[in-house]
């Protein structure tokens, strides 16, 4: 999938989110999204999910903050990034390939947005507990 359209389906799906967080913010709360990559940072979909955001009206400071953590390709750093953020905690978690099953470790309360699920077969049931993560469809087919 080129980078902007994934960009733009995550944003799409997290513009769900996190636009009821922005727009009534509790006692001036700028919402927190945090995003975790199993790749190096200069990786080109981050930068597309960026600016798909700033398209959207989201600035960075402004009416949203963002946090990123990127394993590198290390993927066993993932669970301990994964941690990081329901430390922290994030007000969304935005990621994708096994990032995916990391946050969905990590967390079973905090938003998981991700892209692509089908390809790394992460697509549960309601059923299975699966109802804090949102899946972002490929549209590359």
């Amino acid at each position: 999938m080129p980078p902007r359209a994934l960009g733009l389906l995550v944003i799409l799906a997290l513009d769900l989110l996190v636009a009821p967080l922005a727009a009534t913010p509790p006692s001036g709360k700028i919402p927190l999204i945090g995003v975790l990559r199993p790749v190096a940072a200069d990786d080109p979909h981050t930068e597309a999910f960026r600016r798909g955001l700033h398209e959207l009206g989201y600035v960075e400071g402004h009416n949203v903050r963002m946090a990123y953590r990127f394993a590198e390709g290390r993927f066993e750093r993932l669970p301990t990034l994964a941690d990081e953020w329901v430390r922290l905690p994030v007000d969304v978690l935005v990621t994708d390939g096994t990032g995916v099953l990391a946050a969905r470790q990590a967390t079973d309360t905090i938003p998981i947005v991700f892209a692509d699920p089908l390809a790394e077969g992460l697509v549960g049931s309601p059923d299975a507990g699966w109802l804090v993560i949102t899946p972002v469809p490929n549209t590359d087919s």
